[in-house]
């Protein structure tokens, strides 16, 4: 079973399940590794959606280092985090990883304007092409503006949430604007994230689409993460043996992990 590198346990706002089950849930499933990467996105209007989404992060590596010891010679754990990317924030973002020692960090677009497309309000007033596109166009800001995260999370995560989710949706429809997301996350030599939750919402595809792997490849991308996006055990390792078809398909024979911040490429 391959690692699972985007996990979320209690320490997200949106979860409730301890690590323990998440690391017992990937022994079970004959993981090797497993990765929590719970979200810190400083500055989520916890006022507007009654969610936090931030965590405290010397209680997360006093647990995780505790329960890494615990499981030891069972599974690896190696502590991430899953960084919610504002511009205004990369000051902050900066300072915050220099002062832990994290061995990886998914960054990830989730408020545009302070509003999450998880939210009907992000497509009212105009046309859900008009939403996805000013998506796109943060995540490509974000990335210019702070870069120093490992792997880029679930670049096309918008679609889950449309008016009409993926329907009217194609790499095609967006090519400029994700062809310069790709290229700059290239040139950052930052990796892309497959993530399963595509699948779990019905999409009938990971985020991002096939087509954007495809992209991401002959434009000369070499990193390629995989999570689950776990918010509960159920989901651990979500659609990992479907998705091995793709893998195969594209022609991606290493998967990337990460151990202290430095890539590591585990063969298929």
């Amino acid at each position: 079973m391959y690692t699972d590198t985007h996990v979320h346990t209690v320490f997200s706002s949106d979860s409730s399940t301890i690590v323990n089950r998440q690391i017992d849930k990937a022994i079970l499933l004959g993981m090797k590794r497993l990765y929590i990467t719970d979200h810190q996105d400083f500055d989520f209007p916890e006022e507007k959606y009654g969610l936090a989404f931030t965590f405290d992060t010397s209680s997360y590596f006093e647990k995780l280092t505790e329960l890494k010891e615990f499981y030891k010679g069972k599974i690896e754990l190696l502590i991430g985090v899953e960084l919610g990317l504002m511009p205004h924030l990369a000051g902050k973002l900066k300072t915050y990883l220099a002062s832990y020692p994290f061995d990886y960090v998914i960054g990830s677009t989730h408020l545009i304007r302070k509003i999450d497309p998880y939210y009907p309000e992000f497509y009212e007033g105009r046309s859900e092409k008009e939403a996805y596109l000013e998506y796109f166009e943060t995540i490509l800001e974000n990335i210019h503006t702070f870069n120093e995260f490992d792997s880029l999370g679930h670049l096309d995560y918008v679609v889950r949430y449309g008016p009409n989710q993926n329907k009217n949706y194609s790499y095609l429809e967006y090519r400029d604007i994700i062809d310069e997301i790709l290229k700059a996350i290239i040139d950052k030599n930052l990796a892309l994230e497959i993530n399963t939750a595509g699948i779990k919402y019905g999409l009938g595809h990971a985020h991002p689409h096939s087509d954007i792997i495809k992209r991401y490849l002959e434009l000369g991308g070499e990193m390629i993460t995989l999570g689950s996006d776990a918010h509960k055990p159920e989901h651990l390792g979500y659609a990992f043996l479907d998705i091995k078809d793709l893998l195969e398909s594209l022609n991606i024979r290493y998967l990337t992990n990460f151990v202290k911040r430095k890539p590591e490429f585990i063969k298929i």
